[in-house]
């Protein structure tokens, strides 16, 4: 049976010059932060991978600290906040959209229950940020704006400049998650301005437990995870060498294969995109027409669960997700899709197609080969 995997916002399979470059660095066990000679082998390797991060986004390499992955890195902005406010700021309110990642939103919803003030910027029906009501929200009392690059359900591109300007005009800071943006967009952290960027190494086939965390030079910054004098005072914890190297490694594909990448994975997207709406019946594409990260595609079928799509789908040897990975489990329709004004049905019957590097135009034809008759005897199945 053929396989398919086309759920790449998820998670990403390491590159195999990734693979080779892990492998390799198991030599490299001195511990990065020791003086001798083992330790400044693997000191070595960890700033070439700091470098190869910061040449990606471009950024400076003294900008960049290694974390865990997009999740530590976005609580680690929040808990900078927490802190200045715990500490006595005058600015005392964030400002998030409806449609974060649950790495922010469960943050909110956790600080929101200990009396810290949160507002959330709607979005439009194509998942874009309202920008007139996120003005409206702005104000002097305004410490920390948190608006993600692109949206790991819908693949929705924000206006990330615009609304870094629109922050940085009421003395606000500025977060964005570009997780999923790496590899898929123009990243540039100078270019957009904010103070704060997170991603994650197995989002741009890296391996996993490795990300990072950008910070822009005098931006305020206490270490979230304390205790070693480790990344300048700002995480403490031995490096992991391997995860960072291959991370560095993927970086650099970045650097190299992305522009091309993504014109292939816009052209294999919308041939998906097309063949499905030519094929069946009553389906709603979700997010930003045009405004969207390449390889994704999140698609609505009236009448069928997207849960039993995912099953059968499975069942004939493709992978893909009824929304983020992170809430697989839950049978809740994703607050994303309502969050975007698509109603509750619809947003049961949604399926993400996300592609990457490694999907070609039979992967393709295969799909639109078995999604007609699932969708069909699902349909069926719900009119009985």
């Amino acid at each position: 049976m053929k396989t398919v995997y086309l759920d790449n916002n998820a998670t990403t399979q390491m590159a195999p010059e990734v693979i080779e470059s892990v492998q390799g660095s198991y030599d490299l066990y001195g511990n990065a932060s020791s003086m001798h000679g083992f330790g400044r082998i693997a000191a070595a390797a960890v700033e070439d991978a700091r470098n190869s991060v910061a040449r990606m986004i471009g950024a400076d390499p003294h900008e960049i600290i290694f974390t865990s992955g997009g999740s530590e890195s976005d609580n680690a902005v929040f808990a900078q906040a927490r802190e200045m406010i715990d500490d006595g700021a005058k600015r005392k309110r964030i400002i998030t959209s409806t449609i974060e990642h649950p790495a922010i939103i469960e943050t909110c919803r956790y600080l929101v229950k200990r009396g810290y003030l949160i507002d959330y910027a709607p979005v439009d029906k194509t998942g874009k940020v309202n920008l007139d009501a996120f003005r409206k929200l702005l104000g002097p009392d305004v410490l920390l704006v948190s608006i993600m690059a692109g949206n790991n359900e819908t693949g929705t591109i924000q206006d990330i400049p615009t609304i870094t300007k629109m922050a940085h005009e009421f003395g606000a800071l500025m977060h964005t998650d570009a997780v999923q943006a790496i590899g898929k967009m123009d990243v540039d952290v100078h270019a957009w301005g904010v103070d704060y960027l997170s991603l994650s190494g197995h989002k741009f086939y890296g391996p996993k437990g490795v990300g990072a965390l950008y910070i822009r030079k005098g931006a305020p910054f206490e270490a979230f995870v304390k205790g070693g004098h480790q990344e300048d005072g700002k995480r403490a914890g031995t490096y992991n060498n391997a995860a960072i190297v291959g991370m560095g490694i993927a970086a650099d594909l970045v650097i190299e294969t992305s522009t091309e990448e993504r014109i292939t994975l816009w052209r294999l997207r919308e041939k998906l995109r097309k063949g499905l709406q030519e094929r069946i019946p009553d389906v709603v594409v979700n997010g930003h027409p045009t405004e969207c990260l390449p390889g994704t595609l999140n698609v609505s079928f009236a009448g069928a669960e997207g849960e039993s799509i995912l099953l059968m789908l499975d069942f004939e040897g493709v992978s893909v997700s009824t929304g983020s990975a992170c809430a697989t489990g839950s049978l809740e329709p994703s607050y994303v899709l309502l969050a975007s004004g698509l109603d509750v049905e619809l947003a049961h019957g949604s399926i993400r197609f996300s592609l990457g590097r490694f999907n070609t135009e039979d992967d393709i034809d295969y799909v639109l080969e078995k999604m007609p008759p699932i969708i069909k005897r699902l349909r069926e199945i719900s009119t009985r």
